[in-house]
């Protein structure tokens, strides 16, 4: 993303996992984990609308961690249908809990489901304070419903002209739960002319400091 980014390769339940790493001038107040678009379809941690989140997260003092699922870029391992995805991404966040930090998540399409999955996962003893789901692929993934605790924490955007995920997806997800969804007139799955937006929305929803 920039000449400070780590590159790094964590430990996951298929082999090697590639990440790297943007850590923000000063101490950081919580870690960020972003997961990237769908492997089969040319997802990586390199992704535009990925290093996009990454870069509002790094802005607002977060430190902000890419990561490619299993069978992508260094990544070992081969595609396994979004469970061992969801494996990788827990297991990313395991490498990060040491720095005793509040953990946010995020997802692009694909990524999103993951990141609402790991959300999930993790309720109860060591929950993601906040969550956020870019373009989430509500239509081709069964997306969990999120814990209620996290839910007022969460942030959903979709594009009204989303080719690949059908904004009413995302809506009807989304309503039987309570959750505005933010909805970027005139904007595709890619949010191609919306990255700066995007990014101000981000900053906008992660305004308020985290509780330690």
């Amino acid at each position: 993303m920039n000449a400070q980014t780590q590159h790094l390769q964590l430990s996951g339940p298929a082999g090697a996992i590639e990440a790297a790493l943007d850590e923000p001038a000063a101490t950081p107040s919580a870690v960020l984990v972003v997961c990237h678009p769908h492997p089969q379809h040319g997802g990586t941690l390199d992704n535009k609308v990925v290093q996009t989140i990454a870069r509002a997260g790094l802005q607002n003092g977060w430190r902000s961690l890419r990561f490619n699922f299993r069978g992508v870029g260094r990544s070992e391992g081969s595609w396994d249908a979004g469970r061992g995805e969801i494996d990788d991404a827990l297991a990313v966040v395991a490498a990060q809990r040491g720095a005793d930090l509040p953990l946010v998540l995020a997802g692009f399409s694909f990524g999103g489901f993951v990141a609402a999955s790991v959300a999930q996962r993790l309720a109860g003893a060591a929950p993601a304070q906040r969550l956020a789901l870019v373009a989430p692929s509500t239509q081709k993934q069964t997306v969990p419903d999120l814990p209620e605790a996290l839910r007022a924490e969460t942030f959903v955007v979709h594009g009204s002209d989303d080719e690949v995920v059908p904004c009413a997806a995302t809506l009807a997800w989304a309503a039987a739960q309570d959750l505005p969804v933010t909805v970027l007139p005139s904007s595709g799955h890619f949010f191609h002319g919306k990255l700066a937006l995007l990014k101000t929305l981000l900053l906008r929803a992660w305004s308020q400091p985290l509780a330690g």
